[in-house]
């Protein structure tokens, strides 16, 4: 995995991390997420009605910590016998053990989660599981929208949830006892996760070229680590991508960077390339086939000790608007078909061009 950290407006210093910890989760828990397009970024995880330590490995056996939540005037001792395995996210059992409710047949407000919400959607699952005799029936509704009708509470238990459910500001969740109910309403337990939508990834072989790219430099930038265009605001120096969901590599700008080395012919696998701008460095070595780049308009690579011959394929290219060359150490003569092309400006002096041959 690659973790990026990036500097942002709440403080002077610079990026630092003190640990990074993982924790291996079962394929059931979570997956109604697309992990491809968004990440859960946990804002509460509660034992409602429960008071001691955070419950945690051993009892949860992926050690997600459930924090104790309760309020004395509501809160009763559960001893139901759950078969947690029936959950498709495994909650540990302990979580059942107690329960926040009211013991009358009327509707019940928790406030949950506490703190404030910003404007986003949010992934929201609700736990429930009681054995007492008699029936416990009841609506549930979140800031007065109804979440779900007519949950039946049984031994077994139930998780009701919501992948992107929109959220903003204080939070209420409302219990109402349904006409058919003999018990008042209750709720063991509760997760809150932020959906946030991830940026995307660079495409691969735009990744793979790149990463020889800097292979192929003596002293590349020193940002070119990570994913090269997201998130957007730290992408590499020099590199400029595309918008919407497929991300690609359109523009690659190290001019006057000092660079030296040579210029890798994996450039070309990087088709979506529009501008090639490395002009005033000391780059050796040929120049790279660049014929599978269709779309290129810019090429520039004046100023520096680039040797051999200009690839025949160059003139190929119909896109092609600027071809500089000039101040190289470049031999042979210029292809043919770069010579008075309508709509293509080339620039070849200072280098050791043989003369052309008689028309």
């Amino acid at each position: 995995m690659n973790l990026c950290i990036g500097s942002n407006t709440y403080t002077d210093s610079d990026p630092f991390i003190s640990a990074l910890e993982l924790l291996i989760l079962g394929d059931s828990l979570y997956n109604t997420t697309d992990f491809t397009s968004f990440a859960l970024a946990l804002v509460a995880r509660h034992s409602f009605g429960y008071s001691g330590p955070p419950i945690r490995y051993p009892d949860d056996q992926f050690d997600r910590i459930w924090e104790p939540f309760g309020q004395s005037n509501s809160t009763k001792a559960s001893t139901v016998n759950v078969s947690f395995s029936g959950f498709w996210n495994l909650p540990p059992a302990k979580i059942f053990e107690t329960h926040l409710g009211s013991d009358q047949l009327e509707f019940w407000e928790l406030r949950w989660p506490t703190a404030s919400l910003q404007s986003s959607k949010y992934y929201m699952a609700l736990y429930f599981a009681d054995d007492t005799a008699g029936s416990r029936t009841f609506n549930i509704s979140v800031n007065g929208i109804t979440y779900y009708h007519n949950l039946i509470v049984t031994p077994s238990g139930v998780v009701v949830f919501a992948n992107q459910w929109p959220l903003s500001g204080p939070t209420t969740i409302t219990l109402t006892p349904a006409a058919s109910s003999s018990l008042g309403p209750l709720i063991n337990a509760g997760e809150v996760f932020d959906v946030l939508p991830l940026g995307g990834r660079t495409l691969t072989r735009d990744v793979i070229a790149l990463e020889k790219v800097k292979e192929s430099l003596r002293n590349p930038p020193l940002d070119w680590n990570g994913d090269p265009c997201v998130p957007r605001q730290y992408s590499w120096t020099g590199i400029t991508c595309s918008e919407g969901p497929r991300i690609r590599v359109v523009t690659l700008n190290l001019t006057s960077m000092d660079l030296s080395g040579s210029l890798s012919p994996f450039v070309a696998n990087m088709t979506a390339l529009t501008n090639i701008w490395l002009g005033n460095n000391s780059l050796s070595g040929q120049i790279p086939g660049l014929s599978s780049l269709k779309m290129l308009e810019t090429l520039h690579l004046e100023d520096n000790q680039f040797s051999g011959e200009i690839p025949s394929s160059l003139g190929d290219i119909s896109s092609l608007q600027e071809v500089f060359l000039q101040n190289n150490n470049l031999t042979g003569q210029i292809p043919a078909n770069l010579i008075g092309k309508p709509g293509l400006n080339v620039r070849t002096s200072g280098n050791n061009f043989l003369s052309p041959p008689a028309p």
